[in-house]
């Protein structure tokens, strides 16, 4: 630990001594917009929020929508297997954290579930925004962590300038063999625009350093401690992680001075699988998958329909007018062997409108209201969820002010949710949230946000219902039909100082939440060949953990921090060097901490850039996590070193080609995630280097 402190020190020490010696570089920054129903630039939002768009997406681009995320400042990524990734933000996650397609909800069952994939793409995003604060209550009040906007214009809002325009990009990965292949193609003419994309994906087993499963904290973990049980496992890789995924979609708009409407068709399919340490034990060790290994595979595919419409000054107190509809058939089979286990099925519709009105006196905001309807179901030998009816109805309103150097934002909005299963009582709950904030701009170049906001959000049908073995997660999971709507208090203090030579940020927060929902292991485990419930494993004994829906008042709090300045910009190139940390720390307010919170994570990472070459290296260092929860294992630090450049090359008057590399994990490091349910089955990859080339046009 304490080598790994000083090298990060030595490091950022020499790397900025270089500043002292330079003449300072004025530079010009281009203004962050963030896409809402009120468009925001960076310096307006009063919490913090991350935007990735161009070059710095197509270098974080990942498989997953966590992988993607999980360099940004307060975002980690929940795995559950290379085919898994869900956006941890401050320590939240599932039904806390919503991720949403161009505005709308992305329908998937991803928060019933940490095995279950989010249904986006992120290699097809154009941008992908995270939000926090009063914003998030234009899109849902669970919202507690924030939400995630993935945006890809697969129904465009403008006539392009070229008649046809896109991008093709061939990537290659070597931890698993991985080929991706991705296209899109934007066309125009008059009044008409069109959109297609498209993408597909193929791996093997991803490669790691060491052995998969930790036996020693895994058999701590499932009450097997002083058995004789063995464990699958393999060395080199993990056993079972090879995907296949592919996706498309064409979107239609008409355009002209009043507005656009327009229409698109997506189809989604990813097939993945769960490491086989997290569903069977009785097997020995053995670099090549033993013949009778229960397999788990994840076979899901997605349908979706949008449409979407805008007016401008459609009325006189307003400025714009904005609906969008969709609808969403998602399906997915938990395959045991190759034979259909359960079969989760989520059919959505959801629809809102938001009115953006012009200044009633100082007040400028939106007004809206949204609807959702879906039938969810889980039919098969392991369906742990009934099947249900889902509706919710929610009213929003979000509204801004200036007053001499401060700019105020209040935002409200009420929700009601009702859950209608087939065979139990009807659950409804009416949730309500408000947010205030205020940015005070200090002078041009500082500014002092402060953030307050009380959120409420009702129980899932997961978390209410459940009671049955979940073959993917391999635990016996119990819901709980009493739990009442979780609440919300949340503090944010942040400081802002941007000039053309330096830049910092930091936040503070403090969120104090009532009746939080969690998933307990009680310390017990269910014995499938007895069917009872039973204090530990014995010896061949068929036995899984078990995870309660429960509820206690919890607190969170921690800080984001980032400084970027330039170490030396001259006719050779210009490098810029930028550190960073944050930190999350969850407690029960009855003692114990939350489980699965990310570690303390601080570095430094430095750019570069001369004409067509741009170049990083990303040094960071994540604590062990020492607070891991009841009954939940401890994971040790690690060093995670990133490097990767782009180079473009002008093939063409027509075209433009960029080859790009990118190294991650490079010193080899095991790394077991703190926020992954199988932290101790399946360790992150290894050493991976990624070779790829985008074509523009």
């Amino acid at each position: 630990m304490q080598k790994r402190v000083v090298l990060l020190l030595v490091s950022s020490v020499y790397v900025s001594s270089g500043v002292a010696a330079e003449d300072e570089a004025v530079e010009e920054l281009e203004p962050v917009l963030v896409t809402a129903p009120v468009h925001k630039f960076a310096e307006e939002m009063a919490r913090p929020f991350n935007v990735l768009r161009g070059e710095e997406l197509t270098r974080k681009s990942g498989n997953t929508l966590g992988e993607t995320l999980s360099q940004e400042l307060g975002v980690s990524s929940s795995s559950f297997g290379a085919g898994v990734g869900q956006p941890v933000i401050r320590g939240q996650s599932g039904p806390r954290v919503r991720v949403m397609q161009d505005s709308l909800g992305i329908q998937d069952v991803s928060t019933l579930s940490p095995d279950h994939a989010n249904a986006v793409e992120p290699i097809l995003a154009e941008r992908i925004e995270v939000l926090r604060g009063p914003q998030t209550l234009l899109y849902g009040s669970g919202a507690i962590g924030g939400l995630v906007n993935v945006i890809d214009n697969r129904i465009p809002d403008r006539v392009p300038e070229q008649v046809i325009s896109g991008a093709a990009e061939q990537r290659y990965n070597t931890v698993s063999d991985e080929t991706t292949s991705a296209l899109r193609l934007d066309a125009g003419r008059g009044l008409f625009a069109l959109h297609l994309d498209g993408f597909y994906r193929d791996r093997n087993n991803i490669e790691i350093p060491g052995y998969a499963i930790d036996e020693k904290a895994e058999g701590a973990s499932h009450g097997a401690e002083g058995h004789d049980e063995a464990i699958v496992n393999t060395k080199g890789y993990v056993a079972n992680t090879d995907a296949r995924a592919r996706g498309g979609t064409v979107g239609f708009s008409l355009v002209g001075e009043p507005g656009f409407f327009g229409f698109s068709v997506n189809r989604l399919e990813n097939e993945y699988g769960i490491p086989p340490g997290a569903h069977d034990h009785g097997h020995e060790h053995g670099e090549e998958e033993a013949s009778g290994l229960d397999r788990i595979r994840v076979d899901m595919e997605q349908s979706r329909y949008d449409f979407k419409s805008e007016l401008y000054d459609p009325l006189a107190f307003a400025e714009t007018l904005k609906m969008r509809v969709g609808y969403t058939d998602y399906r997915h089979v938990e395959r045991e062997n190759g034979a259909a286990g359960t079969i989760f099925r989520n059919e959505a519709v959801e629809g809102r409108i938001e009115l953006v009105h012009k200044h009633i006196g100082p007040w400028h905001g939106v007004v809206g209201a949204q609807v959702q309807e879906s039938e969810f179901s889980a039919v098969g030998e392991e369906a742990v969820v009934p099947k249900s009816e889902i509706s919710s109805y929610g009213f929003f309103a979000v509204e801004d002010m200036h007053w001499r150097d401060v700019l105020f934002e209040l935002g409200l909005r009420v929700e009601d949710q009702t859950i209608r299963p087939v065979d139990r009582r009807s659950r409804s709950h009416t949730p309500i949230s408000a947010s205030g904030s205020a940015v005070w701009n200090l002078r041009d170049d500082a500014a002092v946000t402060f953030a307050v906001t009380r959120s409420q959000r009702a129980p899932q049908v997961q978390e209410l219902f459940s009671n049955g073995f979940h073959a993917a997660t391999r635990s016996f999971e119990i819901g709980n039909p009493t739990l009442s709507e979780e609440t919300s208090y949340n503090l944010d203090l942040g400081f802002r100082y941007n000039t053309g030579w330096v830049s910092a940020e930091i936040d503070l927060f403090h969120n104090w939440v009532n009746d939080y929902i969690f998933q307990r292991n009680p310390g017990t485990v269910f014995n499938r060949e007895t069917e009872k419930f039973e204090a530990a494993c014995s010896e061949d004994d068929a036995c899984i953990p078990v995870l309660e829906s429960s509820q206690s008042d919890a607190t969170f709090q921690g800080f984001e921090a980032s400084v970027k300045f330039p170490v030396f910009d001259r006719a050779f190139g210009k490098l810029d060097l930028t550190l960073f940390s944050d930190y999350v720390r969850g407690r029960f307010n009855h003692g114990g901490d939350v489980p699965r919170m990310p570690p303390l994570r601080y570095g430094f990472q430095v750019d570069y850039g001369f004409e067509k070459l741009t170049a990083f290296a990303r040094l960071m260092n994540a604590e062990a996590q020492r607070n891991p929860g009841e009954n939940e294992t401890r994971t040790a630090g690690y060093l995670l070193f990133n490097v990767g450049a782009e180079y473009r090359l002008a093939a063409a008057d027509y075209a433009e080609f960029m080859i790009f590399v990118r190294g991650r994990n490079l010193l080899n490091e095991t790394i077991r995630n703190s926020t992954s349910y199988l932290r101790n089955i399946a360790p992150e990859p290894g050493r991976a280097g990624e070779f790829g080339i985008r074509m523009s046009f």
